[in-house]
């Protein structure tokens, strides 16, 4: 006999999910956790220090009490390590910004049910143009998400020691892989494809680190303008390919074969799902967004990517995790 009992409580927070949403948006749209890190530790010194009233600090603290981002030790706050990490303003990995931009992605769900139903995007939601105003700030909003993951593939790859590599970053929006192995070799060159109105955020991102000597920008539709043959040691390819749909993807990971040099390597990252659609959490629950938002793209598999870079003529494929919803997958 069963004597664990189901209770509504999940089902409860998963239906309120947009009180976290909210929560964390306002919260960090406010400064709340860099003040609490500058040391301001009462719902009164926060409500002074961030412009708001007290009963409102009171209530983003219990929320975020609630949601596991802020802790109470002898009746003052303080942030979790969470939260320090990946919440106070100007760390490198702060998604302060993204925790903000994604408050105001809330309406667009109401869509889903009808979505749902006809497999794609209903208002013309679909952002996969050049002059859409989302990308300006989706673009530096996620910038923080792939830090971790540029020093992570940098040292897989031996980029720091690699001499003069040359480096092809397709859809590289803000820049920060080019930025990052710039800073760490600096006989490395690096070249973004992408939009113009994209390449201007890179451009202002590599500039502010100090290695705009030897970034290039191509101004284009990656999926149109032609790429060097044989000219590059690394390509990456970075959340772009759950905005694309199989065919695409396939005809993308051929023309990268072809840019690149003997012996060099196609580097992937994003939220790649187990072969049986058992997890990861993260990539399952992205799909919805990518249903939403794009008219062929969704989060594919371990055996999707295989497939795919072996059509297009890698033969060594390997998928390294990154302790956060992306995975690295290296082609060569």
């Amino acid at each position: 006999m069963n004597t664990h009992q189901p209770t509504p409580d999940r089902i409860m927070h998963l239906a309120n999910g947009y009180w976290a949403t909210g929560i964390l948006g306002a919260a960090a749209g406010h400064s709340l956790f860099t003040h609490l890190e500058a040391g301001a530790d009462t719902a009164d010194e926060l409500a002074t220090r961030a412009g708001i009233s007290v009963r409102g600090a009171q209530t983003l603290l219990d929320g975020l009490v609630g949601l596991g981002l802020v802790e109470m030790h002898d009746g003052r706050y303080r942030n979790t390590a969470e939260a320090t990490t990946y919440l106070v303003e100007g760390k490198p990995t702060s998604l302060s910004e993204f925790a903000t931009l994604k408050m105001t992605h809330m309406g667009a769900l109401v869509d889903l049910p009808e979505v749902v139903r006809t497999g794609g995007p209903v208002r013309n939601a679909a952002v996969e143009v050049a002059d859409n105003p989302h990308w300006e700030k989706v673009v530096t909003a996620i910038a923080a998400q792939s830090t971790p993951v540029t020093a992570i593939v940098a040292e897989l790859l031996g980029l720091a020691d690699a001499g003069e590599v040359s480096i092809l970053d397709l859809g590289g929006g803000s820049g920060i892989f080019s930025a990052t192995w710039l800073g760490l070799n600096p006989a490395a060159r690096a070249t973004q494809l992408d939009w113009a109105p994209i390449n201007a955020i890179a451009r202002r991102l590599v500039a502010e680190r100090g290695v705009a000597d030897r970034f290039t920008c191509i101004d284009g539709d990656f999926h149109r303008v032609e790429v060097e043959t044989a000219a590059y040691d690394v390509v990456v390819y970075s959340h772009v390919a759950h905005q694309e749909g199989p065919e695409d993807n396939t005809t993308l990971f051929a023309k990268v074969r072809g840019a690149l040099r003997p012996g060099g390597t196609l580097v992937v990252c994003d939220y790649v799902v187990d072969d049986d659609r058992s997890g990861p959490s993260f990539p399952l629950i992205f799909a919805a967004e990518m249903l939403l938002k794009s008219k062929r793209g969704g989060t594919w598999r371990r055996a999707d990517y295989q497939a795919w870079l072996a059509k297009a003529g890698f033969e060594d494929v390997t998928f390294h995790s990154t302790r956060s919803p992306t995975t690295v997958v290296l082609a060569r």
